[in-house]
């Protein structure tokens, strides 16, 4: 298949799909190995991105995407009227950290990380799609284990979580004493 005719392929699929698509199932149909087809397609993005165009294909982890270009949000404020638009609390963003991070994760140790019940807040996060369940622990009761999900990528503009931000081991040290001095405090009232 010539170049041209496998961009127009890739293209046809990403804005009729509407979501991620592997780049292994997209090699495939158009007969290349990922490789190739991963050159065409961020050669694709490139040059969407260089013409300034309302769209843009977004990497997620092996996907691609076909989106509007978040510079484009405002327009369609005005013709959808209400957009999905969800607001984190510091609950939410807390909760949501400690998914990312320790994923996959029980809502028992989302508890025991927060110190306080986490129903609403994980419930909250799962109805915005930004977490899912990935599967059962084998322990007993098999509680449900929880992770991020691609909107989740989406939304933080990052391709996969080895892209989200690092600790820095002092400030954890740090975080950890204060963590004990509050406690230390809590028993001394």
């Amino acid at each position: 298949m010539e170049r041209k005719e496998a961009r127009a392929v890739l293209e046809a699929i990403l804005f009729t799909m509407g979501e991620s698509v592997e780049v292994d199932r997209l090699a495939a149909v158009i007969e290349e190995d990922s490789k190739a087809t991963r050159d065409i397609l961020l050669e694709m993005k490139t040059e969407y991105d260089r013409e300034n165009r309302g769209i843009t294909l977004m990497e997620l982890e092996d996907s691609f995407q076909m989106c509007t270009r978040n510079t484009m949000y405002e327009y369609l404020i005005k013709i959808a009227k209400t957009p999905r638009k969800y607001v984190l609390t510091d609950a939410l963003l807390e909760t949501l950290s400690i998914i990312a991070y320790k994923q996959p994760i029980t809502r028992l140790e989302i508890e025991k990380i927060r110190g306080v019940n986490c129903d609403h807040t994980v419930n909250r996060l799962i109805e915005f799609g930004l977490i899912g369940e990935v599967g059962r622990m084998d322990a007993p009761g098999r509680p449900l284990l929880f992770g991020t999900t691609e909107e989740f990528l989406r939304s933080f503009g990052v391709k996969s979580l080895d892209e989200l931000p690092k600790m820095n081991p002092v400030q954890i040290e740090e975080f950890k004493q204060q963590a004990e001095q509050e406690i230390k405090v809590q028993l001394d009232v």
